[in-house]
């Protein structure tokens, strides 16, 4: 038995974590099994590529406020009683979908419905699992744990929505199937999952929320955009382009590389462990070049259309993924008061997820200004080639100054 760092001071088994950890990845499952079945919409419903990028995009729509009220919210009344209703409307939202080939009303209701159980759970669910790792004596252990919880979801899901897709009966249906068998499970596990982050107190000090606040806006705000930006342009956005270039099975194409690109995250976390270095800005660094390598390869894959250069790209933006990712959590969760971890962890998670409506933007720019997928995904590298050079510059200085000391992003 360990004791966490809650003022509440609760003991709990060193496996205590994987009831929250289930909870994220069966979530992330839920967020993630939609993309590769765009090219089947396409196919069976008409739908225009601008339309599913929308649906992509509208997940955020309904994210982002529940992340900012439900990370607030579990400081004050704790972890369980967000996560266990989220995963209630992670079920609904995929009995939607799966009645989405009638129709893509439902499927705009059921990717709204998917974001807000994202937003209760992704913010909420990571300050659990840090809380609950906190007697293993490394502070990377929490984020680490999140990290991977959340890219098996990222990976596991569609892939196995791909598959059933590819080649199960009423495909449009069945591949949703197994996400509403998780989520049941997952509600069990976590009524069962000690909560020690319930009744932690009013909030941080002044001195805290001060330094965490300039701590998100010189380096988290021009960083966290680029976890989930790499993530949806390897996902949502360039499967796609190749899809029909890959032969008779388009399904399993983008299953695939979706799967291949998400799963590289967990692969990831031995190299963002041995790229952390505190006192240091190595781990951005790293994080921001591999963003960088994954877009140019992207912008070459686009151009050329190679399904085995879209699944190198994939891979690339998915280590990327996994290591800023880590980063992020890490750098926000060694900063933030332990009574507004929920909150902090929940706003740095809204920042990441900006990043998502990177392929609608690009999908708009292509109707509208008649760009080239090359030409947007440039572009897209040049302007994290400027954040880059932002980050390394403000965090070179702020190691300097002895009154913020280990506030970098290690």
């Amino acid at each position: 038995m360990v004791v966490t760092e809650a003022s509440t001071r609760v003991a709990v088994s060193p496996r205590a974590w994987w009831g929250a950890g289930f909870a994220l990845a069966t979530v992330g499952w839920g967020a993630n099994q939609f993309p590769p079945l765009i090219v089947l919409y396409q196919s069976r419903l008409g739908l225009s590529a601008t339309v599913l990028d929308a649906m992509f995009g509208l997940y955020a729509l309904g994210l982002v406020p529940a992340l900012l009220v439900g990370g607030r919210l579990s400081d004050r009344v704790g972890r369980r009683p967000l996560v266990l209703p989220a995963l209630v409307v992670s079920f609904v939202a995929s009995c939607l979908l799966a009645v989405g080939g009638a129709g893509p009303g439902w499927l705009y209701a059921g990717r709204l419905l998917a974001g807000v159980a994202s937003g209760l759970v992704f913010g909420t669910g990571a300050a659990w699992v840090k809380e609950l790792s906190a007697g293993a004596g490394d502070a990377g252990v929490g984020p680490r744990r999140a990290t991977v919880a959340m890219t098996v979801g990222f990976a596991a899901g569609p892939f196995v929505a791909g598959l059933l897709a590819q080649w199960a009966p009423a495909a449009t249906v069945t591949a949703y199937l197994p996400h509403l068998v998780l989520t049941a499970a997952g509600t069990v596990l976590v009524w069962r999952t000690p909560d020690p982050g319930a009744g932690n107190g009013s909030g941080p000090s002044t001195g805290t929320r001060s330094s965490l606040a300039r701590h998100f806006l010189l380096v988290i705000a021009p960083f966290a955009p680029w976890v989930f930006g790499t993530a949806a342009v390897g996902v949502a956005y360039l499967p796609a382009l190749a899809a029909h270039h890959a032969g008779r099975q388009p399904l399993l194409f983008t299953a695939v590389t979706v799967a291949v690109g998400a799963a590289v995250g967990i692969v990831a976390q031995p190299l963002a462990r041995a790229a952390h270095r505190p006192g240091t800005n190595r781990l951005l660094t790293t994080a921001m070049l591999l963003v960088l390598a994954g877009l140019g390869c992207a912008a070459w894959a686009a151009h050329v259309l190679s399904p085995a250069l879209v699944v190198a790209a994939s891979v690339i933006l998915g280590v990327a993924y996994g290591v800023s990712q880590f980063c992020g959590l890490l750098s926000v969760q060694q900063l933030a008061d332990p009574r507004s971890l929920g909150t902090a962890t929940a706003t740095y998670q809204v920042l990441t997820y900006v990043g998502f409506g990177f392929p609608f933007g690009m999908s708009l720019a292509q109707t509208h200004l008649h760009a080239t997928p090359p030409v947007l995904l440039l572009i897209l590298a040049g302007l994290a080639a400027v954040a880059t050079g932002w980050l390394v510059v403000v965090t070179s200085r702020r190691r300097t100054d002895t009154r913020v000391g280990s506030a970098g992003p290690d």
